[in-house]
């Protein structure tokens, strides 16, 4: 247990929050309970009733120094009975000796003011006890001044507390207003700067907001700040992800692995990456990462191998083997600067995953992002572009919305990077992408009020083939909603799924 000073002032650096490691070794029974409750939850606000309880102990000892030293400790904290504390210290304060109320060289300094006050007037000697009520009357001044910025800080903090309608832990969701102000308190602590309090906020916080990650986040980073405080920070991710932070959202657990990567924990960070996909065989997220995490350390061999056996997994449907794919061809070109290797990879699995749309992406992405040589590398460029896109409206039975915003990656690389004849094709695929619907079939139509709210044109021919994908001239057939809802999503690393709070939103926070 760390020994925190109590307040900046000088003449105040005799009493402390919390005990020494050596003296609060030496306390037995309820005392070190106490002092350990004292520790937990004597900064919050509405601190109270664990300090009566503490003061009603001492008084049952009848321990009178220990009840003066209490009170000492507590008028320094900005509690919601800040008062009340005050003036049972004051009059405790006239019944001590002076030696226990203040430092021995604020005492001396006082008693010296007091002689000099008294010398000025050239009186004759004064008695002790008139003495000792002007040192006291000093004594009373500079508690005063104590009481005074404890009021002040209780001041601050009060428009937040105020606001904080449940303070305790709950399984519902908070209103929206509610994690706004924890924001906004939470901001406020930092900018004060003082590591106990802030701690003490966070931990406050997160018994109410236990089920929202962004706060766990949030004092991950800050703590990861600090100096010195690795294992406090993953003390934090270990309650988010074992305790608090359902895996079915396993953005935490994954940063607390990026955590324990970064510290040279390589192990702990692959068995968490383990532990999520044992009850998430399917989550492409956590399965790239791993990948990742495993090219980082042992090269891209290694995670392309993550990736294959991953592929070949009875437990990972079709559409997350589709992601895994495209996953393969990019490890290929950009972890081993194998253009045509990951080529090869797009061109040998299109016929199982033409219905995914991550796969197309990337794809395009690949032929892309190629930086050719001279008119016959562009020419080439140009080909295999063309070639995604066919290949893409032939065997997709992806929806037309989708269908007309990777037509329209094409269109783009037509019209930025093509040639002098691009304008052919592009108004080729404009008008069979974007035109009439009068000669359009009911799968071509499909979705065609979604598009007419976003353009004035009607739908045309979103496919090639006319009547759906076909496989050794059979109809494919369409894909049903669960199937589309699959095919069309689009995943984001955890990372980047931190959306900015809204503080005008209204009604209840989803966990989500």
């Amino acid at each position: 247990m760390a020994t925190t000073p109590l307040c900046t002032d000088p003449l105040c650096s005799h009493i402390r929050l919390t005990l020494s490691p050596m003296e609060f070794g030496l306390l037995t029974g309820p005392r070190r309970l106490f002092e350990r409750g004292a520790t937990f939850v004597g900064l919050d606000f509405l601190a109270h009733p664990f300090w009566d309880k503490y003061i009603e102990y001492e008084e049952r000892q009848e321990a009178q120094d220990r009840i003066f030293a209490i009170h000492a400790r507590i008028i320094r904290i900005p509690l919601h009975q800040y008062a009340r504390y005050y003036e049972r210290f004051r009059n405790l304060s006239h019944t001590q000796p002076l030696a226990e109320v203040v430092p021995a060289d604020t005492l001396a300094k006082f008693q010296a003011e007091v002689a000099a006050e008294a010398a000025a007037y050239g009186g004759a000697p004064r008695p002790e006890l008139e003495i000792e009520r002007d040192v006291r009357a000093k004594i009373d001044a500079m508690y005063y001044e104590v009481f005074t910025q404890t009021q002040n800080e209780v001041s601050k903090r009060w428009t937040y507390e105020s606001e904080n309608k449940r303070p305790y832990f709950h399984v519902t969701e908070l209103e929206h207003s509610q994690l706004n102000n924890w924001r906004k308190y939470l901001d406020f602590e930092e900018s004060e700067g003082d590591f106990s309090r802030i701690v003490s906020l966070y931990e406050r916080c997160l018994v109410t907001c236990a089920f929202y990650d962004e706060f766990w986040y949030r004092y991950a980073r800050w703590m990861a700040e600090q100096p010195g405080k690795e294992e406090e920070v993953r003390n934090i991710y270990i309650r988010a992800s074992t305790l608090f932070v359902p895996i079915s959202r396993p953005g935490i657990r994954m940063q607390w692995a990026y955590f324990e990567e970064s510290c040279g924990r390589v192990g702990v960070a692959l068995d968490i990456h383990a532990a999520i996909l044992m009850k998430l065989p399917d989550c492409v997220e956590v399965i790239v990462s791993w990948a990742n995490l495993e090219r980082r350390q042992n090269g891209a061999e290694a995670a392309i191998q993550v990736l294959k056996d991953q592929i070949d997994a009875p437990t990972v449907d079709l559409y997350t083997k589709a992601a895994l794919v495209a996953e393969w061809a990019m490890l290929l070109w950009k972890g081993k600067n194998s253009t045509e290797e990951a080529r090869a990879v797009f061109l040998k699995n299109v016929q199982w995953y033409a219905d995914s749309r991550i796969f197309w992406d990337k794809w395009f992405q690949l032929e892309l992002e190629q930086s050719p040589e001279g008119k016959e590398g562009e020419t080439d460029q140009t080909e295999r572009v063309k070639h995604v896109f066919d290949e893409f409206r032939s065997r997709s039975r992806l929806p037309n919305p989708v269908k007309r915003e990777l037509a329209q990656v094409y269109m783009n690389f037509l019209m930025q990077r093509g040639g002098k004849d691009a304008m052919k094709e592009f108004l080729t695929v404009d008008r069979q992408m974007f035109g009439s619907v009068q000669h359009a079939t009911p799968q071509e139509t499909e979705g065609i009020q979604l598009t007419l709210t976003h353009r004035p044109v009607s739908v045309s021919t979103a496919s090639k083939s006319g009547s759906g994908a076909k496989e050794n001239g059979a109809s494919l057939g369409e894909l049903d909603e669960a199937s589309k809802r699959k095919a069309q999503i689009r995943y984001l690393n955890f990372y980047e799924a931190h959306p900015e709070p809204n503080a005008e939103a209204q009604g209840a926070a989803d966990f989500n």
